[in-house]
């Protein structure tokens, strides 16, 4: 596991780091600076030309800094400035001093004059940025990303990227190589910023652990260590043990989504999958998945004598350690009546999805049955119907909009995007950093319902549940894309890749 953190909370760690712990900001300036020219170098190869650009803050300095350390290695180094650099931070002016008595030319914006380079340090914006960029400033960036660079390495974060939510403050610079201080910034894990960052490099600059913890840092992503929480296969066990996974889904003629999320679920472990789905899916899920006990109903008598009644649906959902509600279910009447005979009767921990996600938006009311063991798993624009609003509005801060769901009902909000968002109801944060584009096809969610199923019925915690549901399918899509290509892959490989992770 590792953490991610916001710009408020590095800036609260680098004044920590420097006033409470001694640390002088200079100490911490030169490792950062070492950092980055250690990157640059390697990507100049010998004496490739240098060029720095930097504005008036500390970004600006570290970028400096990295400039004379790549002159006294014998290559040709400048900096163009942007802004007065008598407004300019204390450890600014003196890196410009240093860096110019060492014979390495400092240009102003404006003075300079373009040419190519073999690397461009971007050391405009750091973490701080928290509004649009305007006037001279996006001028420089304009300028900047005109400028023949080999290789762009940006110090800290992307100019012109939201350290916070990743969204665009500007015309931003792409990097190719991101040289990031103590910790990920989160900015940089989420869309748009991810696609901005290229190759990201987290440099030790000093920053004690203690510091971390003052700044108040839970946002965490996960790593292949982190395989080893998943839940326990005692020898002494039986099905029972690893739990029973209801799936409630599958209308007539959508029988594919259940099947997915029910292969899914026995994949990453349960120990029994029933499917309560409609009488004509019993064939094709009989034939496509034998191991899954079948619960059909006929939809004309759904929940009317006769037919499927509440009592039973009741009893289906105490015998089962976990319900998934909503992949391939339908919008219909029917549907809506069996998402809310199940909403009101599952004590459980109840995974809500797809069609689930969609009639709740519609019917708002449904929310009052809204526990904390439920998982919600959107992705973004059944997330603006729930919220009413645009899909836009929702990718303007990914994290924040999840935070606010899960907040708001006291649940957990698992946000799909190219990089999903987990916001447990203990108030964590996970962003996921596995998965690829190969991914993007129909059933990927259903087997991601099922997977995150799969985990609460073996006993995890909602958010826990939730966030490493979501790294095993992200390497689950790895996987298959590996061996597939990323063209190739559909939503049962993705089941069948859980093999040898889950």
């Amino acid at each position: 596991m590792r953490y991610l953190v916001k710009g408020t909370q590095m800036k609260e760690i680098d004044r920590f780091t420097i006033t409470q712990v001694g640390i002088p900001s200079l100490v911490l300036m030169e490792r950062a600076a070492l950092a980055v020219a250690e990157e640059a170098d390697r990507a100049a190869g010998p004496g490739g030309r240098i060029l720095a650009a930097a504005g008036l803050g500390n970004n600006g300095a570290d970028a400096v800094a990295a400039a004379r350390m790549l002159k006294e290695k014998g290559h040709p180094a400048a900096v163009i400035l942007v802004g007065d650099r008598e407004r300019g931070t204390e450890e600014l002016k003196l890196q410009l001093s240093i860096a110019e008595r060492l014979g390495v030319t400092v240009e102003q914006f404006g003075d300079f004059i373009p040419g190519g380079c073999e690397v461009l340090i971007d050391g405009v914006f750091g973490v701080g940025l928290n509004r649009p960029v305007t006037g001279r400033y996006e001028e420089f960036l304009r300028f900047l990303s005109e400028i023949k660079a080999g290789t762009v390495v940006a110090v800290d974060v992307p100019s012109g990227i939201s350290s916070d939510t990743g969204s665009l403050l500007g015309p931003a610079l792409r990097a190719d190589v991101t040289v990031t201080f103590g910790y990920e910034k989160l900015g940089t894990a989420v869309y748009p910023g991810k696609d901005y960052r290229g190759r990201l490099v987290v440099a030790d600059a000093g920053f004690p652990a203690e510091a971390a913890e003052k700044a108040g840092v839970s946002a965490f992503t996960f790593g292949r260590e982190d395989l080893s929480r998943l839940p326990a296969r005692p020898a002494y066990s039986n099905k029972g043990t690893f739990g029973k996974v209801l799936v409630v889904g599958g209308r007539k003629n959508m029988a594919g989504a259940a099947y997915l999320a029910a292969l899914a679920a026995y994949r990453t472990g349960a120990g029994l999958v029933k499917i309560l789905t409609p009488e004509e899916n019993r064939e094709i899920l009989q034939t496509l998945l034998p191991e899954a006990v079948l619960i059909p109903y006929r939809e004309e008598a759904l929940l009317e004598e006769g037919g499927l009644t509440q009592e039973e649906v009741e009893g289906l959902c105490r015998e089962a350690s976990v319900v998934v509600l909503g992949p391939g279910l339908g919008r219909d009447e029917g549907a809506v009546k069996l998402v809310r005979a199940v909403l009101s009767a599952a004590c459980s921990p109840l995974v809500l999805d797809a069609d689930g996600l969609n009639i709740v938006a519609e019917e708002e009311d449904l929310t009052r049955y809204f526990t904390e063991n439920i998982v919600v798993t959107p992705h973004v624009l059944e997330m603006a119907r729930l919220l009413h609003t645009s899909v836009k509005e929702v990718q303007k801060d990914i994290a924040g909009t999840a935070a606010g769901y899960a907040d708001r009902y006291g649940i957990t909000c698992v946000l799909k995007d190219a990089a999903t968002v987990v916001a447990g109801k203990d108030g964590s944060l996970y962003v996921n950093s596995s998965g690829c584009s190969a991914m993007a096809k129909g059933g990927a969610g259903d087997v991601l319902s099922g997977v995150i199923g799969a985990l609460l019925a073996q006993g995890m915690e909602e958010p826990e549940a939730a966030a490493l549901g979501a790294y095993i399918h992200g390497l689950a899509g790895e996987t298959a894309a590996a061996r597939l290509g990323g063209r190739a892959v559909l939503a049962r490989d993705l089941a069948d890749s859980l093999e040898g992770l889950a």
